[in-house]
């Protein structure tokens, strides 16, 4: 099937995703997560041919922990699908209702986007969630997978579609492009004729790639540079657990921790405690001129250090002398993902909380709860780090617009 023909099924197929009940979206959401667990062996071979290239071609260890599927993992994946199955259904919602002086009465609604086109790396994951969150919302999804987990993604678009066809209802509510040649994302993002929104996952190449050519419009979905600042009023019996966890629990995530900022006045009595910390747990460290003295085997950070998402084991570390500069920081290199400061003074927590310009901003807890379950939405559509539409981990309700519907008794307007 060629490219445009696919995306005239996806229009097609919106109308009837936007109008099925709340009852039929759940109970086929339901019965994909039990397809998935019943299908896992075949999912888990073809995700084995994926990883295996990616290790024969040298892939990153922190890309291929992305790619990795296992039993746990598709368990974690229809326990996703369950999640969404227990939230709120958005659409029909009334946001609002009012009535003007000449009677007419307006009411706000929630409805779907329509046709959603998402183009993501490698992580097979997101063919599952990114299906059952745009389904539960009313809309039909394209999706463009990277040629790295292009095995993963059929198995797991399959499923989905077989299971829907089971159900009565369109599979055109989930479509992959299975052809990897790049011409053909560069095609699907000028496809504004079918899909309402392009929304990419990945790193910056393929954000930026996506938002200064595509014809669609888009919801940027960002990369992480994530700060923590450990403040002169630390608990240090805090920052260190959240630190070891921010950076070391899933170094792959775009919610891990890149960069260190300290005040100088705890610089000696803490910083020789996060060398040992990040020594312990093999974690290479980047410092400026300030901090390296602290920190057993340091290099020196440059510039680039102090911008760069690194997925990997390496930290950036800067001493500065009060929260403004801490903050002046973190504003010039940060991504608007997520920032966390380490303090017990709550006033100095304030205003972090209100300076710092990221979609989430955290007081004494690890960047690592950015995420969709973590919030109580259930599997995300990925974490928006723009400030239109949508900001943060995208959810149900991120995944809508509305519409007014009103009501008039014979009104012209004169």
């Amino acid at each position: 099937m060629n490219l445009v023909e696919l995306c005239k099924n996806a229009k097609q197929a919106k109308y009837e995703v936007g109008s099925l009940s709340t009852s039929q979206k759940n109970d086929a959401l339901l019965f994909i997560a039990d397809e998935l667990i019943a299908n896992s062996d075949s999912i888990i071979k073809a995700n084995e041919v994926d990883v295996k290239k990616g290790q024969d071609n040298g892939m990153h260890k922190g890309l291929i922990d992305r790619l990795l599927l296992n039993e746990g993992r598709i368990e974690a994946i229809a326990e996703g699908l369950r999640q969404v199955v227990a939230l709120p259904d958005p659409i029909g919602e009334e946001i609002e209702h009012f009535e003007r002086p000449n009677g007419l009465k307006l009411k706000k609604v929630r409805v779907p986007l329509g046709v959603i086109g998402i183009i993501y790396e490698s992580r097979p994951n997101v063919t599952a969630d990114a299906f059952a969150l745009t389904f539960k919302a009313g809309n039909a999804v394209v999706l463009k997978g990277g040629s790295d987990a292009i095995n993963s993604n059929i198995a797991i678009a399959n499923v989905c579609r077989n299971a829907l066809i089971k159900k009565g209802i369109t599979p055109d509510a989930i479509q992959l492009i299975e052809d990897t040649d790049r011409k053909v994302t560069s095609e699907f993002m000028k496809m504004n004729d079918y899909v309402d929104v392009l929304i990419p996952r990945g790193g910056a190449g393929l954000i930026r790639s996506v938002v200064e050519n595509s014809t669609i419009p888009v919801i940027e979905t960002g990369s992480g540079n994530c700060h923590i600042y450990v403040d002169k009023e630390a608990d240090i019996s805090k920052a260190i657990p959240i630190i070891i966890n921010a950076k070391t629990q899933r170094i792959g995530v775009c919610n891990a921790a890149e960069s260190l900022i300290v005040h100088e006045d705890i610089r000696d009595e803490f910083l020789p405690l996060f060398s040992k910390a990040m020594k312990d747990h093999s974690v290479e460290v980047r410092a400026d001129e300030e901090s390296r003295p602290y920190i057993e085997g340091a290099e020196s950070a440059t510039v680039e250090d102090f911008g760069k998402e690194y997925l990997d084991y390496i930290i950036s570390v800067k001493t500065v002398k009060n929260v403004d500069e801490a903050i002046d920081h973190i504003n010039r290199y940060n991504t608007g993902h997520s920032e966390s400061i380490i303090t017990e003074n709550k006033a100095t927590a304030q205003r972090f909380l209100d300076r710092v310009d990221a979609a989430c901003v955290y007081v004494n807890a690890s960047t690592r709860f950015t995420d969709g379950f973590e919030f109580g939405f259930g599997a995300e559509i990925g974490i928006s780090t723009q400030k239109l539409h949508a900001r943060g981990p995208m959810g149900l309700r991120e995944l809508t617009s509305y519409k007014y519907q009103i009501y008039g008794e014979g009104q012209i307007r004169g």
